[in-house]
């Protein structure tokens, strides 16, 4: 048998080995891996369904609630990045016609608007500028204006660097019998998080942020209530892949197969999670708060302000107001070129007008500031 190539070796792409560039990643994320992750990630994988695998499955679920702060037993890691948990909190309790509203202060409110809408919701939004967050009084207001079946916040709103307070909004959502929906994946590992607490029904977040692993094992947990309103559908769940009643029979004791799980990026979930473990959850949120306060503290020293109010601002990332007259992007460009370093830049209404500066998970870290702002200080204009 003479086999013919359509395109030949003289047209094939040379390949050296892989070898990354080595950068501290001090934007929106990814952030920088935990050394143990990485060399859990590069062990040898098993099978999807192996004795082995699936006790490491338990081990994550048990792990996520912990970091939740919550006894939901539909906590799972979705295998896709935090965008895919994100639609499956929507694919599974969105019917055509149901009323969502959704807090829009950001790019990633937008984001909710989208999604609910492709799924057939009516959607609704309440909005406020971009770093901005919701009182109780106006979420009320909303609630009671638009009647909705869920209500869908941004808890750490990546693009503005701003964090929506949550106390008091679940006991809102069950005067009005919603759901509570909430992004935390800018806060998950790194903010303090108390879903059962705060009544919060469906929550997602990703694995590379505050977890400090790599994209594409990601947190998703689902609530009584929200099982409920999904169990009842007159239609199936739109998404096949996200579906939860065909995903927690693989997650559950069913062990059903579903699709074949990443089984290496679910190793370094699992080592992220034993590391926060390690250092005790409250330890890990105060760590984050010391680390960005002196990141605050510093760039105020040279000259930089804070976008979002001291009350409302995130710990894992802030938003720093770029000077007038210096070209945002050219900095960020210099930073990476020349220092290894990553800043992101503004979204939407923020484009142009900040840097996005991340320290989640292992780079929240005092020497990752101290080589932030000392390289600034070489490339910003005096």
């Amino acid at each position: 048998m003479t086999l013919t190539l359509s395109i030949n070796d003289a047209q094939r792409l040379p390949l050296a080995p892989l070898a990354a560039p080595t950068r501290l990643l001090l934007g929106p994320g990814p952030s920088n891996a935990h050394p143990d992750v990485l060399a859990a990630m590069s062990q040898t994988p098993v099978g999807h369904l192996d004795p082995a695998f699936l006790q490491l499955m338990d081990e994550i679920q048990a792990q996520l609630r912990y970091v939740w702060q919550t006894e939901n037993q539909l906590t799972i890691a979705v295998s896709g990045t935090g965008t895919a948990a994100m639609e499956a909190t929507l694919a599974n309790t969105v019917e055509p016609g149901d009323v969502v509203l959704v807090g829009v202060a950001g790019y990633f409110g937008n984001r909710l608007v989208d999604m609910a809408g492709r799924y057939g919701a009516d959607v609704r939004s309440i909005t406020k500028s971009w770093g901005q967050v919701f009182s109780l009084e106006e979420l009320r207001t909303a609630l009671e204006t638009h009647r909705p079946a869920i209500l869908a916040l941004v808890h750490a709103e990546t693009s503005t660097g701003a964090r929506q307070p949550l106390e008091g909004v679940g006991d809102l959502c069950r005067e009005f019998d919603c759901l509570l929906l909430l992004d935390t994946v800018t806060s998950l590992g790194g903010v303090p998080i108390f879903l059962d607490e705060w009544k919060v029904d469906l929550a997602y977040s990703c694995s590379q942020k505050g977890l400090g692993c790599s994209p594409g094992a990601s947190p998703f947990t689902m609530g009584p209530r929200a099982i409920t309103k999904m169990q009842q559908r007159k239609t199936k769940v739109a998404n096949w892949y996200l579906d939860m009643n065909l995903l927690g029979k693989y997650w559950g004791s069913d062990r059903v197969y579903h699709h074949t799980a990443p089984i290496n990026l679910y190793y370094g979930l699992r080592e992220a999670l034993r590391l926060i473990g390690e250092e005790g959850l409250a330890n890990c949120w105060q760590r984050h708060q010391k680390n960005v306060e002196y990141l605050w503290q510093s760039l105020e020293e040279i000259g930089l302000t804070p976008h979002v109010e001291r009350e409302f601002r995130l710990p894992t990332l802030t938003t720093v107001r770029i000077p007038e007259g210096v070209d945002g992007k050219a900095i960020a460009r210099q930073l990476l070129n020349e220092h290894n370093i990553e800043v992101g830049g503004g979204l939407g209404e923020l484009a142009g007008k900040v840097w996005r500066v991340g320290l989640m998970g292992y780079n929240s870290r005092p020497e990752s500031v101290d080589r932030l702002v000392a390289a600034l200080k070489q490339v910003l204009p005096q």
